[in-house]
């Protein structure tokens, strides 16, 4: 069993997800359930037409986190009297 990092992102009418361990690998879903299901059949067929192509199906390499970092201080305005 292989595992692959997938990235999904919130577009203004869907959301969408793509593996940058297979590029071109990418599905979309109106929810994050149905988006992770769509993915998870796209990286399927795409494994599949990788082996049907006689390609080697890439090791994983990408890794993701999160950053913690406070929020800058809000600036107060200065109007500049002309």
């Amino acid at each position: 069993m292989r595992q692959f990092l997938v990235i999904i992102e919130t577009g203004e009418q869907n959301l969408s997800a793509y593996s940058p361990d297979l590029p071109g690998c990418v599905a979309t879903g109106a929810t994050y359930d149905e988006v992770l299901k769509n993915m998870y059949e796209a990286i399927q067929m795409h494994l599949e037409a990788m082996v049907e192509e006689g390609e080697t199906i890439p090791e994983t390499f990408s890794l993701a986190t999160h950053i913690a970092v406070p929020e800058p201080p809000v600036m107060a305005r200065h109007r500049v009297s002309v």
